[in-house]
């Protein structure tokens, strides 16, 4: 549900783990009708700076929740901290938590080495919602063991535990807030004397109501030492609880209580220090002095978070792709996505650009369509184009807000999480399978009678009805002018290539092969009448004529003369043409022989006898 922005130190992954000298980084933010409000006490019974025999903590301590009614809890945090490396298990009312995160630092004391300090983190929200109003007890947090084994914490006076609560509310009569929980662990000291943290990304709509918090440990009244709290290097202060020269002085702003020994859970209006159209905010604080000595003088501080609320009316476009199809065949790809505009104050405009990246290259464009209202979305759908550089497993990368080359148009919440990313695998495009020609013998003029389903016994299958023919690997590929009758087909040339396209339920695989007309043995009758009846009128060669187009047929009669001679355009129909005697006459009844000449190279002349009759 929540979403956040980046500082300027790295971004903080909230895990369940032990984390050491972490930094204050952003760990949670709200945006929407929102506020807070904090409890918390001290563990300690009164200020370690005052007395160095004191080096206990208190078994437990209480606060007081008193939420108005129409204040609908949305998170509770709950924050503790000492001496030592610290103890995760505690109780609030009698009921046992666990540490989510525990943080530690170092402090190198000059005098007594090495010190190192926690804090805890848990998520209560669910507890806190069901026990509502009252008081809140916390106890069981156990240092006593640190104390005892390391004298350091107290001769240092830094033995310390103490407890917070933090308490995100909903309310429809309040302005659009964003609402920023940072949170680590950092110490401020003679050595690191200031911490400085800047919050970018936002817009200030309006100041009012804009206020900053903190929790910080180990602060004490009476070290007063250049202790400054500072938002765009102005110094905040709320005297008497707060002056300006010390901030953290063991006080609770939420009660006014200057009671909370070595803790400062402070709250602060900052409507004056941020300006109308500020699109980032600093926040300073410091500690550190030089006294007439010359010696740096310190209060040693442990910061543990911060908070902030801002008007801050921003829209916060993210993307995420809800499914993809594939295109056989292509290199295209059929994206459907959805732009939403979840975690957000204001409304994304319409035309909000969208780029579209495979393997880090610029592959589309696209954009919102219409305004998308908090709380709303766009389902959207391109289809993209993959050039053939990119391979066919690549990265998908959709950015909204993007016009092409990683910049945006519009300002939003956050700025960092415009981006999803999507795996994909392209279908390759099939390649050809070739099979054995098929061959047919030459009807005339190079032309074939083929079956083309005999190739089907080459190929696999499940269906047939999922095998098409075709002419042309256009036409199998965009399954137009498909081949009626593939049993009974004519070639148009020779060779002819021919195409079957056998369809899956993924795509499909094709098969190519070649359809050869071959000469064929000529059949020869033995018999014909040149009677003019219209029937066996003439000898009818079967398989011969156009195609042997260079054949010669020589006829003789019985005693070997030469009576006739014919080819592919003179056909015999019992006449002679050969000789001086009855040239032009009809042979008379007889047995003639003939020798056919085919001329090619893969027939030897044919011999045999042919009787005419009348």
């Amino acid at each position: 549900m929540f979403q956040f922005n980046k500082l300027i130190l790295i971004l903080y992954c909230f895990f369940s783990a032990t984390i050491f000298s972490q930094e204050i980084t952003l760990f949670q933010q709200f945006n929407g009708r929102y506020d807070y409000t904090a409890i918390g006490n001290t563990l300690n019974p009164f200020e370690n700076n005052l007395d160095r025999s004191f080096c206990e903590i208190l078994p437990e301590s209480e606060a007081e929740l008193a939420l108005n009614p129409n204040w609908n809890i949305v998170a509770a945090y709950l924050y503790w901290a000492g001496s030592g490396t610290g103890d995760t298990e505690i109780s609030v009312n009698g009921n046992s938590f666990s540490a989510d995160t525990t943080y530690l630092v170092d402090y190198a004391d000059p005098n007594y080495g090495l010190l190192t300090y926690f804090a805890c983190y848990t998520d209560i929200t669910n507890y806190v919602i069901n026990s509502g109003n009252g008081t809140y007890t916390f106890s069981e947090l156990d240092i006593s063991q640190t104390l005892t084994t390391n004298s350091g914490y107290c001769n240092n006076r830094t033995n310390f535990a103490g407890w917070s609560m933090y308490i995100i509310y909903e309310n429809t009569n309040l302005p659009i807030n964003q609402i920023n929980i940072f949170q680590g662990l950092e110490i401020i000291n003679r050595n690191v004397q200031d911490k400085t943290i800047l919050l970018e990304n936002i817009n200030v709509l309006d100041n009012i109501g804009a206020k900053i918090g903190f929790l910080a440990w180990e602060g004490d009244v009476n070290l007063n030492y250049g202790e400054s709290l500072l938002i765009n290097n102005n110094i905040l202060s709320n005297p008497p609880l707060n002056p300006a020269n010390n901030a953290f002085n063991g006080t609770n702003s939420f009660t006014g209580s200057d009671k909370f020994y070595n803790g400062d859970l402070d709250v602060y209006n900052i409507e004056n220090n941020i300006a109308i159209g500020d699109n980032s905010v600093e926040i300073k604080l410091t500690t550190g002095a030089v006294d007439e000595f010359g010696v740096i003088r310190a209060d040693l501080i442990i910061l543990n978070n911060i908070i902030t609320v801002l008007n801050s009316q921003l829209p916060d476009a993210t993307i995420v792709v809800d499914n993809y199809e594939l295109e056989c065949a292509t290199r295209n790809v059929n994206v459907n996505f959805t732009v939403y505009n979840i975690n957000s104050t204001d409304i994304l405009p319409n035309a909000t650009p969208i780029a579209f990246y495979a393997d880090g290259f610029l592959v589309a464009q696209s954009a919102t369509q219409n305004s998308i209202p908090i709380d709303g979305f766009e389902a959207l759908s391109i289809i993209l184009n993959i050039p053939d550089s990119i391979p066919d497993n690549f990265t998908l990368k959709i950015i909204v807000d993007d016009i092409g080359n990683g910049t945006g148009l519009v300002t939003e919440l956050n700025e960092f999480n415009n981006i999803t990313s999507q795996q994909i695998t392209l279908i390759p495009i099939p390649e050809a399978t070739p099979l054995k020609p098929l061959e047919s013998c030459d009807l005339s003029f190079d032309s074939a009678i083929f079956n083309l389903t005999e190739q089907l016994q080459y190929i696999e299958y499940v269906n047939i009805e999922d095998i098409s023919f075709y002419e042309s690997i256009v036409d199998l590929f965009a399954e137009e002018n498909e081949i009626l009758n593939p049993e009974y087909f004519e070639n148009r040339a020779a060779p002819q290539e021919i195409f079957i396209r056998v369809n899956s339920e993924i795509c499909f695989s094709f098969y190519n092969f070649n359809l050869i007309v071959k000469n064929c043995p000529p059949h020869i009758p033995q018999v014909f009448t040149p009677n003019q009846d219209g029937f066996n009128d003439w000898f009818d060669i079967q398989g011969l004529y156009n195609i042997f187009e260079e054949h010669q047929l020589l006829i003789y009669n019985r005693w070997g003369t030469l009576i006739f001679e014919g080819n592919n355009d003179l056909p015999w129909k019992g006449d002679i043409n050969k000789g001086i005697i009855n040239h032009g006459n009809r042979v008379p009844v007889a047995t003639y022989f003939y020798v056919l000449h085919l001329n090619d190279n893969n027939f030897k002349p044919v011999t045999g006898w042919v009787f005419i009759t009348y």
